[in-house]
């Protein structure tokens, strides 16, 4: 089933963050079918900086190929600003789409572009979103690739404003809709109330977020099609390392700290390394 078949259905779609080929194994492991990767967990994890425009194209279509090898799942993938104009979000389509991506997320803000739960945005103008939808559009070798088109208009222009532009944003091919940082549940009613009978709806779960943290039947009642969840893991993984650092360095010893953590066997049956090393067996004659 395509993402597109998928999105046809009334049940919600919750797609987790991910930024790696480990937490997109164990989120599939979990039983999610689709996965978010996050432009904003990748920069906090590999570049151990803030969302705030530093990661690269090649460095998201990298991991993307890292994730599609480890995981079948649907994958959707941030892709900011499509890393310039239209041309350039053409180049991030076909890339993209080419390493295993299902379906591209564009943001309507400048580049280099902020985290959309962070002040002091800006952006583009509503037609130059519109040609990059369009191009992206164009570029695309398969229907079923998905665009997602993301305003963040809410904190900038006004909330009147951001329905205006996602109706611009529709109009010019759109298949999902994301309007960015609803400041209350009843901000999220009412963006369902206008666009839910006629397009998807991608709702953003941010912990401690401008939107308030909503539960995904929740957000299936009001007629919401994904909820992506796209920080969580990164925010509990980086708690549990700062525990862990301060716990050797207190100790001198993992021994403390052992039953928050895998032992080697245990991490090993985590990621499959005896499967593994079954299936490699069946082709060097070791398996005879």
């Amino acid at each position: 089933m395509s993402l597109k078949q998928r999105l046809a259905k009334k049940e919600i779609l919750v797609a987790p963050g991910v930024y790696d080929g480990l937490t997109a194994s164990q989120a599939a492991s979990a039983g999610f079918d689709a996965l978010y990767l996050s432009g904003a967990a990748v920069a906090y994890t590999r570049l151990g900086s803030p969302d705030i425009g530093l990661t690269t194209m090649s460095e998201m279509a990298d991991t993307i190929a890292k994730i599609r090898d480890r995981v079948p799942a649907h994958l959707i993938v941030d892709a900011d600003t499509g890393f310039g104009n239209a041309l350039n979000a053409q180049r991030t389509m076909r890339t993209y789409e080419r390493m295993g991506a299902n379906a591209l997320q564009l943001e309507d803000q400048t580049y280099p572009k902020r985290c959309g739960h962070l002040k002091d945005k800006s952006l583009i103008g509503p037609a130059e979103m519109v040609g990059k939808i369009q191009a992206m559009a164009d570029a695309r070798q398969s229907d079923d690739t998905l665009i997602i088109a993301r305003t963040d208009s809410i904190a900038v222009e006004g909330y009147e404003a951001a329905l205006e532009r996602a109706e611009a944003y529709m109009t010019a091919g759109a298949d999902v809709l994301f309007i960015e940082a609803p400041r209350s549940r009843e901000e999220l009613a009412s963006i369902a109330v206008q666009f839910a009978d006629r397009i998807p709806l991608l709702a953003n779960m941010v912990e401690g977020g401008a939107t308030p943290v909503t539960d995904a039947n929740d957000l299936e009642s009001l007629g919401y099609s994904i909820a992506i969840f796209p920080g969580g893991i990164v925010r509990a993984q980086a708690k549990t390392a700062q525990d862990y650092y301060a716990s050797l360095a207190q100790h001198g010893s993992n021994k403390p700290f052992s039953t928050r953590m895998f032992d080697f066997d245990g991490l090993n049956d985590v990621i499959g390394t005896n499967d593994m090393l079954a299936k490699g067996a069946k082709y060097d004659g070791s398996a005879d």
